[in-house]
């Protein structure tokens, strides 16, 4: 059946080539319209897990909480304190800048200078709160002694640390940012960046003071400005494999046409995502070049059949014709399997990996076009001179000799010799990658360099004061009119103690903390009574007190919370007090009262890091199942399966190891990659096996087929890796950190999944033919050759 279908579409195809490749064109001049509209597209909400326990927490009261998508801004002075003139009125015009930008919550800004930022006092009166600043102190009318009164209130506050660094040298302000504008337009991250840079870094920022900025909205602009670079790196790697195809094949027309067509693919991948109202995500910048790459591994097969064909005397359209019926199938399969690799993605219910899934799964989908059908055909236009032919065949005959070598893989003693060093690095594999972290694990932003500007200010900023700048908000929810109940406070300060000794939590900021406070306060300063009061009015009357603050408690004190500030967001840090939160709770259930993990920007993380950790195995279980039925349901044969997806396993640990030991997470980043490298590998097992398959269909012995395949066909797949493995690794390179990372680890994928097919994929051949010998000749999957 295979075989009839695959002759009636070469027929189809080479029939009538003009009319195809006019249609391609056609297409692609309508698709490159749209492409050029892409745009960058970076979202805070798109990287939430959709139903997950902790962001329900966060959603449900993100109006009563301190938001996860906040802006930070110090201003820092370079030389002496803040606690001049001129400290303090740069103070005052930043925190109007930040105040007025667009989507920033006005009422929530807070600094020095802000009403928000108020000072309780005990006066003959009673109980007194009045604003560090008071509302008739303007910048102009500074003098010494209005400094000195402020600086005594942020002292007497308890602000230094907080909103005033330990040294006073600097001052803070922050903000919280909507991802939604009042008319409904979501916010463009990249824009916003630049705005941040010219509204509040240009205009204050002079060789007397520093402005330091953090948060998402710096941090994912500075990570999409960075992603720009990457098509410097594409460039690079695109011409680096145009030398080594020019290389490889001594002709321009057949350097250039793989690179076109995989081109192509992308012009008509960009386009259609442009047509599905996506943009494209920073973190997922690399994803649609990665694809590229596997475009350009196929077209070098296509290249290597054809130049083979050419070297044995056929017409270009003889040789492009038995290209495309020779590699369609398992072009077809390992594309199709990269497909579903990618699709799997679609599993794990993060909006930002769904959108980097459906971009991935285009441009394999297109592939199948671009690569099997548009290269052979465009391809059958050519002519070579006699010249040429004799001189390819020449260097067939040259790289063929080194090859055999290689090939010895297949004489059953060597074969088992190799099975036993690929199981012992299975085995370490293993056992090395057991314990490799999902999630961050470095402090700052993981996908910056340690001296990009935004983790140099996160790591001076995080010095200079006590609250961390990562957060994991504990809510505690009780009855409805809870606050006149001093059962709740106490309940909640018991956690507060519990938690605070917890490593990794820097200071902690809660409703009972708050209750503390005050009641000491309204007990003329003493010091026994820093704690949560028992008398029902006493406590109604101070809640009352403490929800003129955000982020304490909601209206009704049904919802009460606990604010960790972390040293970091790295990901053994969050899960330790994760896991410290759910011990109180499990140890000190109480009727009415429950504990919810969790808000704060820590919160999300965990959520996030929850949700990868909990999908990557059923995820890779789909890969792989979808991988052993489409090569049953191709081959028919289980020792294909055994050849194609136990060396692809080995490659996947032997990554997992690398990563560990070069300290890169698996992340919503780095998940896509390694599904990625899973497509590429098994693309190297279908090409090689899939020449065994014919050669043992003509009644070759074991030993013989699988040295002819590897001649035939294992050249090419060297060099491809190769190739792609030096492109790629240019990365190293990039501004970014996670570029870099990428990099080198998909580098180091291509070349471990080209030592595994090269080497133990002929070896289980072997074994499995000895194990299960064949009672006829083996079935050959559509028309492989001439």
């Amino acid at each position: 059946m295979l075989n009839r279908l695959v002759i009636r579409l070469e027929k189809c195809f080479f029939g009538h080539r003009a009319i195809v490749l006019a249609a391609i064109g056609l297409f692609t001049v309508i698709m490159a319209f749209f492409a050029v509209q892409l745009r960058m597209d970076a979202g805070f909400e798109k990287q939430m897990p959709i139903g997950h326990e902790y962001i329900k927490t966060f959603q449900q009261y993100r109006s009563d909480l301190l938001g996860a998508n906040r802006l930070t801004v110090v201003v820092r002075a370079k030389h002496g304190s803040i606690w001049t003139k001129a400290g303090l009125t740069r103070l005052y015009n930043v925190t109007q800048a930040v105040t007025y930008l667009p989507n920033v919550d006005r009422l929530g800004v807070q600094s020095l200078w802000t009403p928000n930022s108020f000072v309780n006092e005990i006066t003959e009166e009673g109980f007194r709160a009045e604003p560090i600043i008071p509302g008739t102190v303007t910048p102009e009318s500074l003098n010494p002694a209005d400094i000195g009164a402020i600086r005594r209130s942020t002292t007497e506050g308890g602000f230094v640390g907080s909103l005033v660094s330990r040294d006073q040298s600097a001052a803070m302000i922050t903000a919280e940012i909507s991802e939604f504008g009042p008319d409904g337009k979501k916010i463009d991250y990249v824009k916003y960046n630049h705005l941040l840079e010219s509204k509040l870094r240009v205009p204050f920022e002079d060789g007397q003071y520093d402005i330091q900025i953090i948060g998402f909205a710096k941090q994912i602009g500075d990570i999409a400005d960075g992603a720009r670079g990457v098509l410097v790196f594409c460039v690079i790697a695109l011409l680096l494999t145009a030398l080594a195809v020019y290389w490889y094949c001594h002709s321009l027309r057949f350097t250039i046409l793989p690179i076109a067509c995989s081109l192509t693919s992308l012009v008509w991948q960009f386009g259609t995502l442009k047509l599905l109202g996506y943009g494209l995500d920073p973190l997922g910048v690399l994803v649609p070049f990665l694809v590229f790459a596997i475009g350009v591994s196929h077209g070098v097969q296509q290249i290597n059949f054809i130049t083979r064909e050419l070297a044995h005397g056929s017409r270009a359209m003889t040789a492009a014709r038995h290209s495309f019926t020779g590699l369609l199938i398992p072009g077809t399969l390992a594309l199709v399997t990269a497909l579903l690799s990618f699709i799997t993605l679609l599993l794990i219910p993060i909006p930002m990996i769904r959108e980097l899934a459906i971009t991935a799964s285009l441009g394999v989908a297109y592939k199948i076009v671009t690569n099997l059908v548009m290269l052979p055909v465009a391809a059958s236009y050519f002519t070579f001179t006699k010249a040429y032919a004799s001189k390819a065949m020449a260097r067939h005959q040259q790289r063929a000799r080194w090859l055999r070598v290689l090939a010895r893989v297949s004489k059953p003693r060597n074969a088992t010799i190799v099975l036993l060093v690929v199981a012992g690095v299975l085995m370490a594999a293993v056992w090395e990658s057991r314990d490799r972290v999902v999630g961050t694990l470095q402090p700052g932003a993981p996908e910056l360099r340690p001296e990009a500007r935004f983790n140099r200010d996160a790591v001076s900023i995080s010095n200079s004061f006590d609250v961390g700048l990562d957060w994991l908000t504990v809510v505690v929810e009780a009855p409805a009119d809870s606050c006149s109940n001093p059962a709740v406070g106490t309940f909640d300060d018991n956690m507060e103690y519990a938690l605070s000794d917890v490593p990794g939590v820097v200071s902690v900021s809660s409703y009972p903390g708050m209750l503390r406070t005050y009641n000491e306060g309204y007990n003329e300063g003493n010091p026994k009574m820093n704690v949560v009061p028992i008398d029902s009015a006493n406590y109604a009357g101070l809640s009352t007190e403490i929800a003129r603050v955000r982020g304490y408690l909601n209206k009704d004190c049904s919802m009460t919370a606990v604010n960790l500030y972390l040293s970091d967001h790295k990901t053994t840090t969050i899960n330790r007090v994760i896991d410290a939160v759910k011990q109180f709770r499990d140890t000190h259930a109480t009727p009415g009262i429950r504990i919810r993990l969790a808000a704060g920007n820590a919160g999300v993380l965990a959520a996030i890091n929850d949700e990868v950790a909990k999908s990557e195995l059923p995820m890779m279980l789909y890969v792989y199942a979808a991988i052993i039925v489409l090569v049953l349901l191709v081959y028919r044969d289980l020792r294909a399966v055994v050849a194609c997806c136990l060396p692809l396993t080995v490659g996947t640990f032997i990554g997992y190891w690398f990563m560990k030991a070069f300290e890169i997470g698996l992340t919503v980043a780095t998940l896509p990659v390694m599904v990625l490298a899973v497509g590429i590998g098994v693309d190297y097992a279908f090409y090689i096996y899939n020449r065994l398959q014919q050669h043992l269909a003509d009644g070759e012995p074991i030993a013989q087929a699988l040295e002819h395949s590897i001649l035939e066909v294992g050249m090419a797949t060297i060099f491809t890796a190769i190739t792609l493995a030096i492109g790629v690794a240019t990365w190293s390179f990039s501004a970014l950190k996670f570029q870099a990372d990428m990099g080198k680890l998909l580098a180091f994928m291509f070349v471990v999944n080209l030592v595994m097919a090269m080497t133990a994929l002929p070896a289980l051949a072997v074994l499995m033919e000895r194990l299960f010998p064949r009672r006829k000749p083996a079935r050959a999957p559509g028309v492989l050759s001439h």
